[in-house]
């Protein structure tokens, strides 16, 4: 790969110093074809690398579970997939929570003054009631 870095650094180097000495401008159109071409090779070997990375990696892992499935089979262990359900269920980073609307935030806001003055009076009713005569009537 390193070489191929180098090889077109220099080469395009050496295709400018060309140029400007007086080398015929009609190979261009060449140079861009091969460019281009070379450019395609380059991707397609890359996406190449990536799949036969992937697919290692997915054989891998399929020979590692096999043997944490042989390995669940001798000593008669359950594998763990109710934990990973239950683990989103516990309780979220408070940092990260939902931020509320501002339609929420009203909504509380006014459920706390409706609160606060029912307590009010509440309290005040059952002040006024306390010494009332009629108390004892009802």
């Amino acid at each position: 790969m390193a070489a191929f870095i180098a090889k077109q650094m220099v080469g395009n180097q050496l295709s400018a110093v060309k140029g400007a000495v007086g080398g015929d401008g009609g190979d261009d159109g060449d140079d861009k074809e091969k460019a281009e071409e070379e450019e395609r090779e380059r991707q397609e070997a890359i996406r190449e690398a990536e799949e036969r990375r992937k697919e290692k990696h997915r054989k891998m892992e399929e020979e590692r579970e096999k043997m944490r499935q042989d390995i669940r089979d001798k000593y008669n262990i359950k594998k763990k997939e109710e934990i990973v359900e239950a683990a989103p269920q516990e309780e979220p980073n408070p940092l990260m929570r939902k931020k509320k609307t501002p339609e929420e935030l009203a909504a509380e806001a006014e459920q706390e003054e409706l609160d606060d003055f029912t307590t009010k009076l509440r309290k005040r009713l059952s002040d006024a009631f306390k010494n009332c005569p009629l108390r004892n009537l009802f």
